[in-house]
C-alpha cells in the first residue's frame, strides 16, 4: 500500500472533565489503529530545533503533545503537509513510509510518542532522497 499525507489524521481522544482535573486515555487497537510496541517522549528541545527527520518502513506513530505545542511537518515525496499539535486529548496517526519531523517547539514542550514496532534501526529510512527513491518505486 503507498501511503500518502492524506492519511495521517488527528485522533480525539477521550476526555472525561473533572474540577479536579481531565482525564485522558489512549488504548491501541481501540482509540488508535494498531497495538502499541514501544512508546517515548521528547522534551527539553531548544527553541528552533528540529526532531526526527526520518520515515518506517514498517512502523506507525501516534504523536501527542502532552504539554506545549510542536508542529509534525509530514510528506510523501511528492505532498507536505503540516500538523499542529497544542491540546493533550488530540493526538497525530501517521502510517508507514511516510517523512516525518516535529519542529517549532513552544518552551517546556512534552512530545509523546506510541509506536506500533520495537525499535529497530533496519526500518529507519534516514535520507530523504532514498526516501524519495523508495517511495517511487512502490
Amino acid at each position: 500500500m503507498k501511503t500518502a499525507v492524506n492519511d495521517c489524521r488527528i485522533i480525539k481522544l477521550p476526555k472525561i472533565p473533572d474540577p479536579r482535573g481531565n482525564l485522558t486515555f489512549i488504548e491501541g487497537q481501540g482509540h488508535i489503529p494498531f497495538a502499541i510496541a514501544r512508546a517515548y517522549w521528547i522534551y527539553d528541545v531548544p527553541g528552533g530545533e528540529l526532531r526526527g527527520g526520518h520515515a518506517y518502513r514498517e512502523m506507525a506513530e501516534f504523536i501527542v503533545s502532552l504539554s506545549g505545542s510542536f508542529d509534525v511537518i509530514v510528506d510523501d515525496g511528492s505532498e507536505r503537509k503540516i500538523f499542529s499539535l497544542n491540546r493533550s486529548y488530540y493526538g497525530l496517526y501517521v502510517p508507514e513510509m511516510l517523512w516525518r519531523h516535529p519542529e517549532n517547539f513552544s518552551t517546556n514542550s512534552l512530545c509523546l510518542i506510541l509506536a506500533s514496532r520495537a525499535f529497530s534501526e533496519d526500518d529507519y529510512i534516514r535520507n530523504y532522497e532514498q526516501f524519495k527513491e523508495i517511495k517511487a518505486q512502490q
